[in-house]
């Protein structure tokens, strides 16, 4: 449990995706217990115990979906095939020792990214709001205070200069310098690739500085991604109004990325290829990468171990009988 423990919290602060897998019910016999845990990297590793065999084959298969649509479930695998319940995945298996086990899947994924450009009101006021609902904040400032920024990563730079800070696809950004350097900030921002850059202006003001970028070399089609003015059209005032009209933007702005995506961008993940049935246990099994395989009749059949390949040349009519529809 304490290495379990310590290599989460690496991951969590390194950002890393990854999906925890836990045996929360066993009926013996079978190598994995209740309670035994398993972290799934990204690309589909496994690191811990959860049973041998077939077993972690079809997590990790389980985990990689999970990390795609950001939703647990619950895998139960079983040597018989059981009346479909709502809300659990079905996997019957017949080669591992006969027992059944669930294990529930969980997707750990990296929190929403904030890095806010400037020392403002509404910057502050921001940092604030995406912290309390679990957003990570970096704020790159000159001559900010600690206290203005509590519970945010401060970088103190006049150039506003992001090198230091990782920004992914999946970045929001917010220019709130608010006539301290402005243009030099947006600049800096668009150095970067990101889901959302926004800039805290009137639209007067941010033409102006548009009009300077573009006569400094910046593409156009980079400028028109700014959202001036920012956050939503609420008709906001004071500082705190507009903070909170940003957050709901950027709220918006990520759930209509989230339709329209098949996978996080943040998230490197492996395709999940074609796959085919073993005739003999009924596991699925991908097809690039299956160590197991029988030439028959100059067709390809795949297996998930050795013993159902064994079984499979020991009596192929046998199984081919029971299952004649295989991939070529």
């Amino acid at each position: 449990m304490e290495d379990f423990l310590q290599l989460t919290s690496e991951l969590l602060a390194q950002g890393a995706p990854f999906a925890v897998a836990t045996v929360v019910r066993c009926l013996p016999p079978t190598s994995g217990k209740p309670g035994d845990k398993a972290i799934i990297h990204a690309d589909g590793k496994i690191r811990g115990w959860i049973g041998g065999g077939c077993v972690q084959p079809l997590a990790a298969k389980e985990a990689l979906k999970a990390l795609q649509d950001g939703l647990p479930r619950l895998v139960r695998i079983s040597p018989s095939k059981e009346t479909p319940e709502e809300g659990i995945v079905d996997y019957t298996m017949t080669c591992h020792s006969g027992g059944a086990m669930d294990i529930y899947i969980e997707p750990v994924l990296p929190r929403p990214h904030l890095v806010l450009l400037g020392r403002s009101p509404v910057a502050q006021t921001l940092a604030r709001l995406a912290r309390t609902i679990g957003y990570n904040v970096s704020v790159v400032a000159y001559e900010a205070m600690e206290e203005q920024f509590a519970d945010a990563r401060l970088v103190a730079t006049k150039d506003y200069a992001l090198e230091s800070i990782a920004t992914s696809s999946q970045t929001l950004i917010v220019v709130s310098t608010q006539g301290e350097d402005d243009e030099d900030a947006l600049e800096q921002a668009l150095k970067v690739d990101s889901l959302y850059v926004a800039f805290v202006a009137s639209k007067t003001k941010a033409d102006k500085v548009f009009d300077y970028l573009k006569a400094r070399g910046i593409p156009p089609a980079k400028i028109n991604r700014v959202k001036a003015p920012a956050g939503l059209d609420i008709h906001a005032r004071s500082p705190e109004e507009i903070a909170v009209s940003i957050l709901a933007e950027m709220i918006q702005v990520r759930s209509q990325a989230a339709k329209t995506m098949d996978k996080p961008k943040a998230v490197s993940l492996p395709v999940l290829n074609a796959e085919a049935k073993d005739l003999v246990c009924g596991m699925s099994v991908e097809m690039s990468h299956a160590k197991y395989k029988a030439e028959y009749q100059g067709k390809t059949f795949y297996f998930c171990c050795a013993g159902c390949k064994q079984a499979f040349e020991g009596d192929p009519t046998r199984y081919l009988q029971a299952a004649p529809a295989v991939p070529e």
